[in-house]
């Protein structure tokens, strides 16, 4: 059944719209199949950023010839300053390593509020290249850093250096050159948390949009470092990138378990952003006929897609055959474009959810919110939400009883007692307090893992409750916490999540062949990237920003037509 919105629907005062019911949104493989869209956090940024016309120039650009040193960028938005300092290093190759347990990086940087003086460079300087050994205070918004695609980079500058554009043909296949690590923010190492951030700066009050903007600087600085290095190279022969190569790079991002609880943990928070996105959809779907402007635009972009895949790289089996069915689903909505007249979109996506992979759905939902910024944009400012679960223990235990089974049936039909169905277990690395996935018949530590199966969870809760409600069929939920307190955390959890659409992801997280891939999908689907590329079950490579603007576009007409980028051609350059 789904789930109706009759408020504020943005396509005509009273009309009800109909989303997608939770069941059908929160399947993991469904979540893991999402892509960047008009909504994703990089899209609403750069958006913002084109329209104020902010103001980002470096004031202190001190690198060698090699490309070493420090830079600081200033920032100046529409209502507020900001500083990005960066430090550059040689880094022995030995030392090269995207893992979390590495040591030092290539580049490190940070984000801070409002100017910063050379005493206070220097602070940074001692700390910033430690990044989780160091300290930092709440003037410093985001910590990051980077290492080099060395076989990228080096090419890049060789043919700057010699006169000549980089290989449009190398760039697709790597389209950065760097890749981010890890990109911290919130007060973790005693920077400002986001209770500050989102109130004192609102440039940055969405989620995620401060350390999205820290990328999209270490995308802009790779490419000003590497013209740096070929002119001091060959002064004579250098010449600058060409401005369409430039935009085609992106910056690459290794992303591991560590993102994976957050989609657990912020049960409210995903649920909003995932209202965000069903809403937007929906809005689309409730229009009645599609004009032929639309539909043109419909079959650009579907092919722009089908191109954008053919041009994705990846090593991965796994992701090299779901990228191959996605380009046979989409001959397959070509051909059915060019026989069957299109009557609306309801019966396009009709056709779609019936005939094609989850992955090519998702694909052209997200085309569809590209059709109408008008209808989708408009939501970006509702993603951020003030968290809190609350207990509530005067409802009856009966009540609570049947919440559980209305909103949990999901997780109460998993047969736990299965083979393989409890054999994983989440926790934390004593090192670096890493999420880590753990297996009860190989590894010992169980007794320490991370709540995240909230299916396993609410189907014991609920075995309890009902046994209690048996005997005390009167009785509220205060009292059954008193009798089995162990249950508090799932019990005002699901209390809280009934007021929500959305928000549990209904599967079994706990089963031997859950696929931790997905939730980072999900998650880095939201931020903006593109161009999944798994290194393993437990981790991935992607790209972001790729196509969006330069430093040197901020004040030029501005077309927000960055979706699903394509290798630029010698005549579009």
């Amino acid at each position: 059944m789904s789930i109706s919105s009759s408020t504020d629907t943005g396509i005509g005062t009273g009309q009800t719209l109909r989303m997608r019911p939770p069941h059908v949104v929160m399947d993991l493989e469904r979540l893991g199949s999402l892509h960047q869209s008009r909504l994703s956090f990089m899209r609403s940024l750069v958006r913002k950023i084109m329209r104020e016309g902010w103001e980002i120039m470096p004031t202190r650009f001190d690198l060698d010839a090699e490309g070493y040193g420090t830079v600081i960028y200033r920032i100046q938005t529409s209502s507020d300053l900001f500083s990005f300092v960066l430090f550059s290093q040689y880094l022995d190759p030995d030392k090269r390593n995207d893992r979390v347990i590495a040591s030092e990086w290539d580049l490190t940087m940070a984000l801070c509020e409002g100017e910063v003086d050379d005493d206070y460079v220097e602070y940074l300087h001692r700390n910033v290249p430690l990044q989780e050994a160091g300290r930092l205070d709440a003037k410093v918004i985001v910590l990051s850093r980077a290492n080099r695609s060395v076989r990228n980079f080096d090419s890049v500058v060789a043919a700057l250096s010699a006169g000549q554009q980089p290989d449009v043909e190398q760039i697709a296949r790597v389209g950065y050159l760097y890749r981010t690590t890890a990109v911290y923010g919130s007060g973790k190492l005693g920077m400002a948390d986001w209770e500050k951030v989102s109130g004192k700066h609102p440039d940055f009050a969405r989620p995620f949009a401060a350390e999205m903007f820290n990328c999209f600087m270490l995308r802009n600085f790779s490419l000003q470092q590497a013209e740096h290095i070929a002119r001091q190279r060959a002064p004579d022969t250098a010449v600058p990138m060409q401005s369409q190569l430039k935009r085609y790079f992106g910056i690459g991002n290794s992303t591991g378990l560590g993102m994976a609880p957050y989609l657990i943990n912020h049960p409210q928070l995903i649920s909003r952003w995932i209202e965000m996105r069903e809403l937007a959809l929906a809005r689309v779907r409730g229009l009645g006929q599609a004009t032929l402007e639309r539909q043109a635009r419909l079959h650009s972009l579907i092919e722009r897609a089908v191109r954008h895949i053919e041009q994705t790289v990846t090593e991965d089996a796994w992701q090299t055959a779901n990228n191959r069915q996605v380009l046979e689903d989409f001959a397959a909505l070509q051909d059915w474009l060019a026989t069957e007249p299109l009557q609306s979109w309801a019966a396009l996506l009709g056709w779609a959810e019936r005939t094609l992979s989850l992955q090519a759905q998702e694909l052209l939902n997200c085309i569809l919110l590209e059709l109408y910024p008008e209808l989708v944009d408009n939501l970006e400012d509702r993603f951020a939400l003030v968290e809190g679960l609350e207990l509530q223990p005067q409802m009856l235990a009966s009540e609570l009883l049947n919440l559980i089974e209305q909103r949990y049936a999901w997780a109460l039909a998993i047969d736990f007692d299965a083979d393989g169905a409890s054999e994983t277990f989440w926790y934390r690395s004593e090192e670096k307090q890493e999420p880590r996935l753990g297996n009860c018949n190989l590894e010992n530590g169980r007794d320490k893992q991370m709540p995240l199966g909230i299916g396993y969870l609410a189907q014991q809760c609920h075995r309890q409750l009902a046994a209690y409600l048996a005997e005390n069929p009167e009785h509220c939920t205060a009292s059954f916490l008193l009798r089995h307190p162990e249950h508090r955390g799932i019990v005002r959890r699901m209390q809280s999540m009934a007021k929500t659409h959305y928000g549990e992801i209904q599967a079994n997280l706990l089963d031997r062949e859950v696929l931790p891939m997905h939730l980072l999908r999900c998650k880095l689907a939201f931020f903006g990237v593109s161009k999944f590329d798994p290194r393993s079950r437990l981790w991935v490579r992607n790209t972001m920003f790729q196509g969006a603007p330069l430093l040197e576009d901020i004040g030029q007409p501005f077309e927000d037509d960055w979706f699903l980028p394509l290798a630029p051609t010698e005549e579009a350059r």
